[in-house]
């Protein structure tokens, strides 16, 4: 899902080893956050070369190095967990779009001891510390009953970072990120408990009235976030639903 597809109560402050913040909270962002320059750009494209000069300028990067994180974006969701408070310890999660691991792995973190977190994408994935990883695609019967299984109740959280590769037109880009927020959702409807909370990659400009119509019907309240940790010149932001609405979708696993 990466690439191609891409609540529970308040707390979760620096709980179960996911520390609390991004780099900007550490020393008040040092020197780390400084641009690095590149030695030699010889034989780099230059739109492959200001990738490469972003990376090492970014401090979010070399934090994510720091405490074994796969990717930055494992900073994203922990903003958006210090602001609203959406895990917790013995949460159940499921994360969809889970490549290469890094929002699972915070998952895994901030709700131990007794959590489980369901990781899944369409391609494989190395193992992620506290998950279980599955591959599979979120609009298919057959993964839903294998998340179901690897649950054994609903859901307190459904996550989704899942994206599709940009076009380059911002129209055709935003509907394709909204197909997948509504597949997101569709999935997240069939396994969150009531009081659940729901979390998707959106663009800039929000979610779309028909889609936002129908978050706040099934969510208590809906809002739109942009963590620090996302880029200011990305067009990314993220809906946040909490407070889910619907039916217990099933009896209570007694493990």
């Amino acid at each position: 899902m990466s690439g191609g597809h891409g609540g529970g109560g308040r707390g979760g402050r620096g709980r179960g080893g996911g520390a609390r913040g991004g780099p900007g909270a550490r020393a008040g962002g040092s020197g780390r956050g400084q641009a690095t320059r590149l030695k030699s750009a010889k034989g780099r494209g230059v739109s492959s070369a200001r990738w490469l000069q972003r990376q090492l300028g970014d401090p979010y990067v070399h934090e994510a190095r720091r405490r074994g994180y796969r990717s930055r974006a494992a900073f994203k969701l922990i903003e958006i967990d210090d602001k609203i408070g959406i895990l917790r310890p013995g949460a159940r999660v499921v994360d969809l779009g889970a490549a290469p691991g890094g929002w699972a792995r915070v998952a895994a973190e901030r709700c131990a001891p007794g959590g489980r977190v369901v990781a899944l994408d369409l391609k494989e994935m190395e193992p992620v510390p506290g998950a279980e990883v599955l591959m599979g695609d979120v609009r298919e019967a057959e993964t839903m009953a294998r998340v179901r299984a690897a649950l054994g109740d609903g859901a307190d959280a459904v996550l989704s970072d899942m994206a599709a590769p940009s076009t380059g037109h911002a129209q055709t880009d935003h509907l394709r990120v909204i197909g997948l927020v509504e597949a997101a959702l569709d999935f997240a409807e069939e396994v969150l408990a009531p009081g659940g909370a729901f979390v998707a990659k959106v663009l800039i400009g929000g979610t779309e009235g028909a889609l936002l119509a129908r978050l706040k019907r099934e969510f208590a309240k809906v809002r739109h976030v942009k963590p620090p940790a996302s880029r200011a010149d990305s067009a990314e932001m993220y809906v946040v639903a909490t407070g889910f609405r619907g039916a217990d979708p099933g009896p209570r696993d007694p493990a």
